[in-house]
């Protein structure tokens, strides 16, 4: 596929802008370090570039692409001498010879496995992954990964900034470029475009990820605990959680037990003998705990422990009759099925049912 147009645009100039092909145009004259060279040093001076940021993985030229590109350009070529005319170019210059640079550089051929180390390349800082080079300096990324983020998705690029939150840029043959910084680098590809030129399934990847990770760039990295979180080093947060959460059901404080449902806690924890929340209410005897975990966090009336043993086989054992009772009245009603439903709509409205 062809290598996505920002590359002549983002990844080898110092200066950037966000005017499309003028921009593009205008950074292929004057941003490339090699003034006055040919087109061919130029061209063989990015083919390096690109192939230090992809790890020495496949990165090649479609001539078929180029020529394509050549024939059907008018609107480029109006473009060009438009920008001729403001002398946005400098002195001396050969337009003609500037967009054919461009058009080489739109015909630049990559695969999902070389954009994705580039694109790592980018959410590493600048070094690649592989080869441990550094090829960008941590200036350019982070102005490369700004102007991804703000105008790298055509004219869609408002609405994926809104609900994905990540740098990311499209390509007309049906290819996205995501960059998760300091985590990650991933190319997608899938032809099918929607009406603004990008990958219909590639979106859907990128919005189903953020959905299923707390990546957007402004998830709440310390209390949105219902998204799973890579980033996380060990186990330490979560045995902290798994603690709090017990102990609070210990002591019988409920407004714990609210803070942490209202931050999206995972109120079904288990410690190291499988025990939850509710064995341990039920076995202390706190009833208004016992009814908070079941009413408003719909846990799991009956989870099973190391020993087989159930909240209420605790409540029966310490002799608490009136947590039998309410474990009782729920277990009666208990569906597993229709649980999953409930705690779905439990955590629309928790507000109101905290």
């Amino acid at each position: 596929m062809s290598l996505l147009k920002v590359f002549c645009g983002l990844y080898v100039v110092t200066y950037f802008t966000a005017l499309g092909s003028m921009g593009y145009f205008d950074n292929c004259n004057s941003s490339v370090t090699l003034q006055g060279a040919s087109n061919a040093e130029k061209f063989d001076y990015v083919m390096n570039f690109l192939n230090k940021m992809a790890g020495n993985e496949y990165v090649g030229f479609s001539n078929a692409t180029f020529q394509s590109e050549r024939e059907s350009g008018d609107r480029n070529f109006a473009i060009g001498y438009y920008l001729k005319e403001k002398k946005c170019f400098p002195e001396g210059t050969d337009m003609t010879s500037i967009l054919d640079f461009y058009f080489q550089l739109c015909s630049i051929e990559v695969t999902c496995e070389s954009a994705s180390v580039m694109a790592a390349t980018l959410a590493n800082g600048g070094f690649c992954p592989i080869t441990g080079e550094r090829v960008l300096s941590p200036e350019a990324v982070r102005n490369t990964l700004s102007l991804m983020h703000s105008c790298g998705m055509y004219d869609f690029s408002g609405q994926f900034a809104f609900h994905v939150g990540l740098p990311a840029k499209s390509g007309v043959a049906g290819g996205i470029l995501l960059v998760v910084p300091n985590v990650m680098g991933i190319m997608c590809w899938s032809p099918p475009l929607d009406k603004l030129g990008n990958s219909v399934r590639g979106i859907q990847f990128c919005t189903d990820l953020v959905s299923l990770c707390n990546f957007h760039n402004y998830d709440n990295l310390r209390h949105f605990a219902k998204k799973m979180d890579p980033r996380r080093e060990g186990g330490d947060q979560r045995v902290k959680s798994v603690i709090n959460l017990l102990f609070a059901a210990y002591t019988g404080d409920v407004s714990a037990l609210r803070r942490f449902a209202l931050s999206s806690m995972d109120m079904e924890q288990r410690d190291y003998d499988s025990r939850t929340a509710l064995h341990v209410a039920a076995a202390e005897g706190h009833a208004e705990v016992v009814r908070f975990l079941l009413e408003a966090c719909k846990v799991n009336p009956v989870p099973k422990d190391r020993w087989g043993n159930t909240p209420m086989d605790e409540a029966v054992h310490f002799g608490h009759h009136d947590v039998v009772t309410i474990l009782q009245d729920f277990q009666n009603k208990y569906n597993p099925q229709e649980n999953t439903g409930d705690k779905e709509i439990a955590e629309k409205n928790l507000d109101g049912l905290l």
